[in-house]
Order: structure tokens, then sequence, then C-alpha cells
């Protein structure tokens, strides 16, 4: 069988992130393949998070232009992981919380 490369056949085990051995238990080696393709998919997510905050925080301190739609963006981002589990929806409320705080503080600064 020729496979590309980075592909795995329909059938092999993926690889999973602990070395445990995996249940015999039919529904449970379903659930741990959808378990794996849900951590590897939030990983992404969690990833965009990170760097959409980031990109805000950096737009506020500089006052760059545009740094108000970077923020809406960002808190986008945090409020929709928030409804889909991916943060808990506290630690999504919180992060909008300090980067509203943060980009209003910088503009208090520089209306003064």
């Amino acid at each position: 069988m020729r496979m590309l490369a980075g592909t795995l056949p329909r059938f092999q085990e993926r690889v999973t992130r602990s070395k445990a051995p995996m249940a015999n238990i039919k529904s449970q080696k379903k659930r741990n393949l959808t378990n794996e393709k849900r951590r590897v998919r939030n990983k992404g997510v969690r990833s965009e998070l990170k760097t959409r905050v980031k990109v805000a925080k950096a737009a506020i301190t500089t006052g760059a232009e545009g740094s108000d739609a970077m923020v809406v963006v960002a808190q986008k981002k945090l409020a929709k992981a928030g409804r889909r589990g991916i943060v808990h929806k506290n630690q999504a409320s919180r992060r909008v919380s300090r980067l509203m705080k943060a980009a209003n503080r910088a503009k208090a600064s520089a209306d003064a």
C-alpha cells in the first residue's frame, strides 16, 4: 500500500499523548479518537486567541492606528471561545475585561 508523506492508513491507530494502554471497549476507543481530534482543534483555537490578544495589546501600547478594530476582533474571539467551551466562560470574560481596561486606560492617556 503506497501512502503520501504525512498520511495514515485508514485503520491505523493514531498516536495519542498518553502511554497508557488503550481500552478494550469499542465505545471508549471511539471516544479516545474524538477526544484527540477535539484536542488538536482546540489547540489551534487557543493559539489563535493568544495571537489576537497579543496583537491587540501591542496595538494598544503603541497607540497604533486601528487598535480599536484589533481589540474588537480579540474580544469576539474570546467570547466565542468561551461560548464553545474552549476556555472557561469566566476566564474569557476576565480576559476581555482586562483587555478593555487596558484599551480604555490607553485611550484616556492619549486624550489627556
